[in-house]
């Protein structure tokens, strides 16, 4: 990662720097560093002459000290508002400037909830850490799941709270690009104490060199709701999602129970009777984790409800069961709007293939009917040679004409 040039002596108080906001930051921090020093050393360095010259000795009368100075008054009244006026000055433009957002800038949303950052971007992908172009205005438009956090990135002189509830936003240009590699990025904290893991509540900020290698880090992003495998859509929400600060992969605890180990097996509660570790359990945990407490471990887990879709969960449920179950595999379940769908299909194709030989046997009816009608109609015809006197073997019958 590479360092801004710095001024003497700056990298004592900063230790690098990234964004645009950095002059203007640092030379107001440093002119009120350096005028406090000034004084500080002039009144201080007065007050130490003016206790030896004029300490207490044997023989020596005390002087006359007057009451009041107009002159020297006013001038210790008048320079320290006129450089508290230049200081506020210097502070309402630096405040301006990172208030004012470009209309150019490229928006982020930040999601902060206890105890990790998620990053979306416009094409709905979701990253742990924050990814950006170098020389580009980025938006970020701050939320808070839980409690009020803040995000700090001190290489940029950049920090704003989070608040439940509400909306903030807050802008920087990047500087200095970092790489690739999210370790080489830009730390960025929780500035506001959050709870237990407060201290772990960190991330980073990759700055790309040009925008052509953003644009490969957007098409790459994942969705989770858009992978076709939801072991590994699980496995993106655990890294985004903030699974990955409480529950570990290992069998190791954290301020959770590890994922490893335990599916399928009955796990002792702080209250109440054991409980299966099964899908069901997952589920309410993620949606009500007081619901059940995990004996030896404090109920601090927030509450997913309403920030997990159900094909969310069901992605964690199947990461979960692929790191306890050898050769795991599974496919989403069909949405019910397209079940619907295929269902309304099938039935539409199946009531085509019905009313076909419907028509079929239709038409064969209405033969048979006609068939009748017309046996019926010539019922009639025959009825007076059936009706006439029986033939006895003197009546001579009439030939058929073929020679019988």
């Amino acid at each position: 990662m590479t360092t801004a040039h710095l001024p003497p002596l700056a990298s004592f108080w900063f230790f690098n720097s990234g964004s645009t906001f950095v002059p203007t930051v640092d030379s107001l921090f440093y002119f009120i560093l350096w005028l406090s020093t000034f004084f500080f050393v002039l009144i201080v360095g007065l007050m130490l002459f003016f206790m030896v010259w004029y300490r207490h000795r044997p023989g020596h009368a005390p002087e006359h000290s007057p009451h009041h100075n107009n002159l020297l008054e006013a001038t210790w009244t008048i320079i320290p508002v006129m450089l508290v006026f230049v200081i506020f000055g210097l502070g309402f433009s630096g405040f301006m400037e990172l208030r004012t957002v470009p209309d150019n800038a490229f928006e982020v949303q930040v999601i902060a909830q206890k105890w990790n950052w998620s990053f979306q971007y416009p094409n709905g992908g979701i990253a742990p850490e924050l990814h950006v172009p170098k020389g580009r205005p980025i938006k970020l438009v701050l939320q808070s799941k839980d409690v009020l956090h803040s995000i700090f990135v001190p290489a940029f002189r950049m920090k704003m709270d989070c608040v439940p509830g509400r909306y903030n936003t807050c802008w920087f240009e990047a500087t200095e690009a970092t790489g690739s590699d999210p370790g080489d990025g830009f730390e960025l904290f929780c500035a506001e104490y959050c709870g237990t893991s407060h201290s772990t509540m960190v991330s980073r900020v990759v700055v790309y060199d040009n925008d052509a290698d953003f644009q490969k880090f957007l098409e790459g992003v994942i969705d989770p709701r858009k992978e076709n495998n939801p072991v590994i859509a699980g496995q993106t929400l655990y890294q985004n999602r903030g699974c990955v600060q409480c529950h570990s992969l290992d069998g190791a605890a954290r301020t959770g129970p590890s994922f490893k180990g335990g599916w399928g097996k009955e796990q002792k509660m702080k209250t109440g009777g054991p409980v299966l570790m099964d899908e069901n359990y997952i589920r309410e945990s993620i949606l009500n984790p007081m619901a059940k407490v995990h004996d030896g471990f404090n109920p601090v887990m927030p509450s997913y409800q309403g920030q997990l879709k159900d094909d969310e969960i069901y992605a964690l449920i199947a990461f979960i069961k692929s790191i306890n179950i050898e050769g795991f595999e599974t496919q989403w379940p069909a949405i019910e709007g397209e079940e619907g769908a295929e269902a309304e299909e099938g039935a539409a194709e199946q009531n085509g293939a019905e009313q076909e030989p419907e028509a079929g046997e239709a038409g064969e009816k209405a033969d048979a009917n006609e068939a009748s009608q017309g046996a019926e109609g010539a019922e009639p015809s025959k009825a007076p040679s059936s009706e006439s006197p029986e033939t006895t073997d003197d009546t001579p019958v009439e030939s058929s004409g073929d020679g019988a």
